[in-house]
């Protein structure tokens, strides 16, 4: 049995994965095995739950995972807070950040923010966007982030800072990544690196798996709480070296992090059932 808080939507299930599977010309066997993207669903939704339990998102918020078996397409939450994401909540977007299959529901107003990342850059599997409050500041002072703790040593690669009113229209003073155009200008800042800070806003953070693009999200925020610690403790801080850190792929992928986490937010979800 799914270890998940709300019981899950099969039908809605069958839809994701029809929609991720690229068509071959034949048909599926009547009784074919369950599919893998199955799997991926629920840890999005673990994700949405973890990112919550651990205060890198709100209200506000979202994650997204590529489709197994189809880059061109991804998944994530209809619009709506994080903690209460469930499987059946889960829609298939392509790359122009449309609904597959005409889904109707409330969607994020940001959710350009994934397609163009997604389109931009081939090796990204997920994305995470959130409101951290320790990481504003670091979007609006004059004090770059950089890596102190080993856990944040993928900050050394280099964290630029996205300026929306560098490309908004002169009318518009929406902070939001409302349209295509703005989702296309933040990846392009983003570039090659893994997560862009965003002036009074938040953060995109980018990476290869679920699990280690949220634990980039928790080790980011974890980093900038502790560096402005240490900036008010002393006014030369002791930080990474480049490289320190980033080869120790045990910590960096965060296989054991996320399988705790996982193991937490379960164990929650039972015990309100």
């Amino acid at each position: 049995m799914l270890s998940t808080c709300t019981r899950r939507n099969l039908f809605g299930d069958l839809l994701k994965f029809a929609a991720c599977v690229p068509f071959v010309g034949t048909a599926l066997p009547a009784f074919a095995s369950p599919p893998e993207p199955e799997s991926a669903l629920r840890d999005v939704v673990l994700a949405n739950h973890i990112l919550a339990a651990k205060d890198v998102v709100d209200g506000y918020g979202h994650v997204s995972l590529r489709c197994p078996g189809n880059p061109k397409q991804f998944f994530l939450a209809r619009s709506m807070a994080p903690e209460l994401t469930t499987e059946s909540d889960i829609i298939t977007f392509d790359l122009d950040a449309k609904p597959v299959g005409g889904d109707t529901r409330s969607l994020y107003v940001e959710r350009f923010i994934h397609s163009e990342i997604y389109r931009s850059r081939p090796d990204v599997q997920a994305v995470v966007h959130c409101h951290a409050p320790d990481l504003i500041p670091f979007g609006v002072a004059d004090r770059p982030l950089q890596p102190l703790y080993h856990m944040s040593a993928f900050i050394g690669a280099g964290i630029p800072l996205f300026e929306i009113r560098n490309f908004r229209s002169p009318s518009d003073k929406s902070m939001l990544i409302h349209n295509r155009e703005l989702g296309e200008a933040l990846a392009h800042v983003l570039a090659d690196k893994p997560a862009s800070l965003m002036r009074g806003h938040g953060a995109v953070v980018v990476a290869s798996s679920l699990q280690e693009v949220v634990g980039r999200s928790v080790y980011l925020q974890v980093n900038a709480n502790l560096q402005g610690k240490a900036m008010a403790m002393a006014q030369n801080v002791n930080y990474l070296q480049p490289g320190e850190g980033a080869e120790d792929t045990s910590v960096t992928h965060y296989g054991r992090d996320w399988a705790v986490w996982k193991h937490q937010v379960e164990t929650t979800c039972e015990g309100h059932k």
